[in-house]
């Protein structure tokens, strides 16, 4: 695994899928909607015809809450991404952007300038697989950059990157591939950016408790925790993208402070349950509770 935040692309497709299968449940009951993601899956006719909730059942059977899970994650940066361009915030930048369509099927002011980072052959499968056609396209800039050899904050400089403008970042689904070397420097690089103005960041670790007592990470009576703990870090390491990096919370609040950000939240699935699936009736037994991944939100300090 390279110590750049920047993956393959089996992880994007993965969730890319979970966000196609959610799309497909009716309106009324879904959480989130993407109408993009079944350009980037192979077998998207086939997911189609299943059905979202045999899908889902079918997911379950593996690990159950999974499918879940991701979708709490993208619903709650989706809201934080809205909730803070309707208040006035200027710049977007997405980072290990993958498969990510925020930027095409959220709600977004005009004068949003978004910026999503990646590395150039992932962005040009993404570039490939896009409608012609799509939403707010002019106002994205795709910036591609080799992170052994190109320094993050100067490729967005080099951009369009404004650093006198406030600014959201998200880090989805990506600290735990990566070096807590190579995050506390891409955090660096952030806080550089932004050091005199506001921004916001969005990023998600994995509770360093997993590897030493699972059955915290997950829901009273989650049916054997180990296997699926074994299970999912398996099938990472398979596709070339292996789990490395865990943190506490207490650790992940730590790093934000040194690098002049302070954590406002920090939830998991257990924490969104009320929130996102009992509204629509689908409201999650315990025993198919995710609490291994946190989603955290921080702000700048000026």
């Amino acid at each position: 695994m390279s110590k750049s935040i920047f993956r393959k692309d089996g992880t994007a497709q993965g969730v890319a899928k979970q966000r196609l299968i959610e799309s497909i449940a009716r309106p009324n009951k879904r959480i989130i909607y993407d109408p993009y993601a079944k350009n980037f899956i192979l077998g998207a006719n086939i997911i189609s015809l299943m059905g979202h909730r045999l899908c889902v059942w079918l997911g379950n059977r593996i690990i159950p809450g999974m499918h879940e899970h991701l979708i709490s994650r993208t619903r709650f940066i989706d809201d934080l991404v809205e909730k803070n361009a309707s208040i006035g915030m200027e710049q977007y930048v997405i980072l290990g952007a993958g498969y990510d369509s925020r930027a095409h099927r959220l709600k977004l002011p005009k004068n949003l300038k978004i910026f999503e980072v990646d590395q150039p052959e992932v962005q040009e499968k993404k570039l490939l697989n896009l409608p012609k056609d799509i939403p707010n396209k002019q106002n994205v800039t795709y910036v591609s950059i080799d992170f052994n050899n190109q320094s993050l904050k100067d490729q967005l400089l080099k951009a369009g990157f404004n650093s006198k403008k406030s600014t959201i970042y998200t880090l989805e689904g990506v600290s735990q591939y990566i070096s807590k070397e190579a995050l506390n420097s891409t955090l660096k690089e952030l806080a550089y950016l932004n050091q005199n103005s506001s921004s916001k960041i969005f990023i998600s670790y994995v509770n360093k408790t997993l590897m030493k007592d699972s059955k915290e990470c997950f829901g009273i009576g989650y049916s054997k925790p180990e296997k699926a703990v074994k299970f999912i870090t398996n099938s990472a390491e398979k596709m070339g993208e292996p789990w490395i990096s865990f943190y506490s919370a207490k650790e992940i609040e730590d790093l934000l402070f040194q690098n002049s950000f302070t954590l406002i939240e920090n939830k998991t699935l257990d924490d969104l349950n009320c929130e996102y699936f009992t509204p629509v009736g689908r409201t999650i037994p315990e025993n198919h509770i995710f609490k291994l991944e946190h989603f955290v939100v921080a702000e700048s300090r000026l």
